[in-house]
């Protein structure tokens, strides 16, 4: 009974914000009342710890009204900017960065849209001076179709930031030679894609990506592109993936701000269920039931 108490007690405490998202751990101990502010379980980018595992876009929203409520809702501690929008610079760009500044979370900028190593590298360095940060988000795109990374040139760029003092979050498919690659080059942050930039898919190759999980268990992985869904971010959760970074199926929903809300839950579902340890699953039925100790009329003869 104590135990159902606390449960309501926690269920009430998210409808009404008493937390902050992705520091009260879920998690009942013993007797003891909800554990309030623990923040032993944050995701670590490059010696910089976060309580939030969903990092998110901010592009493509109806407003921008609409963006900073929608990335409050998420909880999320680091949003992604691009250079290019920012760029732009006149009262568009003045009101857009104010947005952010007052959420007061952490900006990664990113090199979307460029297709060449010296573009990516270029615009790289552009961003560091803007924004004052060594983190870059580096997409190097290969295929205007599909927005697939260019893995040769994504490499190449990857280390010519790296050697130039950058803290690089690489954007990639999930093949782990590239993943591999990309870790000898000195990314300690590698961001494989579930499935192409805006598709909505989900994870399409699931063992490609826990193999990832399995062969890079030091590299902080967060899946980035194709997700579409809060289950689909719970799964990448559940696999051991230490984050989720998506834009499109936050801003293109219905309802962005209780869709970025639905997320922040999904991520932290995935995060607690890959903790509590999921069962394996089974090619056959296993009853949940023992037989001994049932009435004799419910025993199978």
């Amino acid at each position: 009974m104590a135990h159902m108490d606390r449960a309501i007690q926690y269920a009430a405490a998210s409808r009404v914000n008493y937390r902050r998202p992705g520091v009260l751990d879920p998690r009942f101990r013993g007797d003891d009342d909800l554990i309030w502010g623990d923040t032993s379980d944050m995701v670590n980018f490059y010696g910089k710890s976060f309580a939030s595992r969903l990092l998110i876009g901010t592009a493509l929203y109806p407003s921008p009204a609409i963006m900073q409520a929608a990335i409050r809702a998420s909880g999320a501690s680091i949003v992604t900017v691009s250079l290019r929008r920012e760029a732009a610079g006149g009262k568009t760009g003045d009101a857009f960065w104010s947005l952010i500044r007052e959420l007061g979370v952490t900006v990664l900028p990113n090199t979307a849209g460029c297709r060449s190593v010296k573009e990516a590298v270029t615009t790289a360095k552009l961003a560091r001076e803007l924004f004052d940060t060594p983190w870059i988000k580096l997409e190097v795109i290969a295929d205007n179709d599909t927005l697939q990374p260019d893995v040769v040139g994504l490499v190449e760029a990857a280390s010519i930031l790296i050697k130039d003092g950058f803290e690089v979050f690489p954007y990639c498919t999930e093949d782990f030679s590239v993943a591999a690659r990309l870790v000898d080059a000195g990314c300690k942050v590698v961001m494989p894609w579930a499935a192409p930039i805006g598709s909505a898919k989900g994870i399409i190759n699931r063992d490609a990506l826990r193999l990832l999980r399995d062969r890079l268990p030091d590299i902080t992985l967060v899946v980035d592109a194709g997700i579409g869904a809060p289950s689909h971010a719970a799964e990448a959760l559940e696999l051991g993936y230490d984050a989720v970074l998506l834009n499109t199926a936050v801003a293109k929903a219905a309802d962005p701000v209780a869709m970025a809300n639905a997320f922040r839950l999904g991520v932290e579902a995935g995060r607690t269920a890959y903790e509590a340890g999921l069962m394996e699953a089974r090619d056959f039925a296993s009853p949940s039931t023992p037989v001994v100790g049932t009435p004799f009329w419910h025993a199978v003869s």
